[in-house]
């Protein structure tokens, strides 16, 4: 008697470790436990921990909850300028209702792709091809709408979207390339028209100055002799300045009008002064 009654406890043990071991539950700190009793969805979603269902009557759902990154594939179309490109992306979205993910669609994450693709081509045929180059931010929050709305019924939310690539026809990027490259050479006439009109400006002023100063072109005269021949390196030929010139053109018209009053010696003091302007210019390019 007493043995049947061991062997009773012992089995109707063992019955509770089986059916504990087939009833027993652990839910991820990052997961949540949608349950169906019967295929219906019973009480509400299990929390993180240890948890019991009834073996052969519930079946429990574990959904995560944690952001999930999903690449779009790239997608072609033609942009509202009549440009052919190939625009990939990516999109990050978590779970936030789980008996919504459960019940409301097959799969979340198929629906999402879908959903997302078809988003991008719908945002590649209405932008431009510049807003797709430049403006991504704008087309990014765009594309993060038309997403979240009908994710919000399937329990996921979008977090962001972003634009990772766009790819060009090879004639489209020379097209391009020719185009800066326009541009720049175009900037670059520009900045050297503005500045030969600048140099024309001083080169004005600077005549103006000489014209009103006679001397000064001798002494820009001499200062470029100087600096040419402080290289060493090449033959200099001087130039006699004008000025001097007019000064012997004025001592032969007086000798001339003086008639036959000492001609030599008036010769040869107006030789005696020039051989002396020649010696200072000597001595000033010397220096």
């Amino acid at each position: 008697m007493v043995g049947e009654l061991i062997g009773a406890v012992a089995a109707v043990c063992a019955g509770g470790v089986v059916y504990l071991a087939a009833a027993a539950r652990v839910v991820k700190q990052y997961e949540r436990g949608v349950v169906f009793r019967l295929g219906r969805l019973h009480g509400d979603v299990r929390r993180p921990g240890f948890t019991t269902v009834i073996p052969g009557v519930d079946r429990m759902r574990k959904v995560n909850l944690q952001i999930v990154t999903m690449p779009i594939p790239a997608q072609e179309g033609i942009t509202r300028d009549n440009v052919t490109v190939r625009v990939d992306a990516v999109v990050y979205f978590k779970v936030v209702d789980p008996a919504a993910a459960v019940v409301n669609v097959e799969d979340y994450r198929f629906a999402v792709s879908q959903m997302a693709q078809t988003s991008l081509r719908s945002i590649i045929g209405k932008s431009e091809l510049d807003d797709l180059l430049s403006n991504r931010e704008k087309l990014n929050q765009g594309l993060e709408l038309m997403i979240d709305s009908p994710a919000v019924e399937w329990g996921v939310t979008i977090d962001r979207v972003e634009i990772k690539d766009v790819s060009l026809p090879d004639t489209m990027k020379r097209s391009m390339a020719r185009q800066a490259e326009a541009d720049r050479e175009r900037r670059a006439r520009l900045i050297n028209a503005d500045a030969e009109y600048q140099a024309s400006k001083k080169l004005a002023q600077a005549a103006h100055q000489m014209a009103d100063t006679p001397s000064a072109l001798q002494l820009r005269l001499l200062q470029t002799v100087m600096a040419v021949a402080a290289e060493k390196n090449s033959t200099l030929v001087l130039p006699i300045p004008v000025e001097l010139l007019r000064f012997l053109e004025r001592g032969g018209r007086e000798t001339g009008g003086q008639g036959a009053q000492a001609p030599v010696e008036q010769a040869a003091g107006r030789t005696e002064q020039a051989r002396d302007a020649m010696e200072e210019l000597r001595h000033a390019v010397e220096q």
